[in-house]
């Protein structure tokens, strides 16, 4: 059987959502660019990119339901469905997952009692692993609402979920404080983050992320690679000077080079 029409959002939610929408769409010359944070906007609203949301979407810019669901599906930042307050991603790529992510990823399973994308009943926590989270240098990652959490352990990422289950206070490794599903997702579709020291708060890359910046600015690396054109070669030899050792080689007698060699 052919599925209903998605259901409108109520008036009032209607109301709110489309003066919101129009600042979105008011920042692009071409109103469907601004199809990505209307999805971020309407995931701000119920926590997941519902059909209903989708539809408001499609109407706001001119597009089809289909192609507003062909972008939905595509980015891993939108769910299909609704999840917990707390979104902890556990990267599982090569690096993360050599140094533990697969062990903090399967332990977190098992203490939470849920698979990948899975809720806990209490609606506080939605696991899921993730690729990368572009953080190698602090390997293995935990990420929180998009948030970091770095250099974990299966023992720390433990902590770290049951605090989130009880409301104690959970900080960052680096970056802003840590809110919610949803608030986080509203940041994303373009609004002011509002909270107190949020915007000051910020985290730089780590040492190994750091060092072909080095390289490229020269800064205090030792050149591993002689250049071509020998400008920064060390010197050959760092005896004292003497005529013979001076002379160039095409003006040096055959003895000489024969003792040079």
């Amino acid at each position: 059987m052919p599925r209903l029409p998605a259901p409108a959002y109520p008036d009032e939610v209607r109301a709110r959502l489309e003066a919101d929408a129009k600042e979105i769409i008011g920042r692009y010359p071409d109103s469907r660019s601004a199809l990505l944070p209307l999805l971020h906007l309407t995931q701000s609203e119920e926590g997941f990119v519902s059909r209903t949301g989708m539809a408001f979407c499609a109407e706001l810019l001119g597009l089809t339901t289909a192609e507003v669901t062909a972008v939905a599906t595509f980015y891993s930042m939108y769910r299909r469905e609704p999840g917990g307050e707390y979104q902890v991603g556990v990267c599982t790529n090569t690096l993360c997952a050599v140094m533990g992510g697969d062990a903090i990823f399967d332990e977190l399973k098992r203490h939470l009692g849920v698979d990948n994308h899975g809720t806990t009943p209490d609606g506080k926590i939605t696991l899921e692993h993730i690729e990368c989270n572009a953080a190698c240098d602090f390997a293995p990652v935990v990420m929180v609402n998009w948030e970091f959490f770095d250099n974990q352990t299966p023992d720390t990422a433990l902590r770290l979920v049951d605090d989130l289950s009880e409301g104690r206070p959970v900080a960052p490794t680096r970056g802003a404080p840590l809110c919610t599903y949803k608030e986080t997702s509203r940041i994303l579709a373009g609004f002011p983050d509002e909270r107190p020291g949020a915007v000051e708060a910020t985290g730089g890359a780590g040492p190994a992320s750091l060092v072909g910046l080095r390289l490229a600015k020269g800064e205090g690396l030792q050149r591993v690679v002689r250049p071509r054109d020998g400008a920064d070669a060390p010197p050959r030899d760092a005896a004292p000077k003497d005529t013979a050792r001076d002379a160039r080689p095409d003006q040096q007698t055959g003895t000489e080079a024969e003792e040079e060699e």
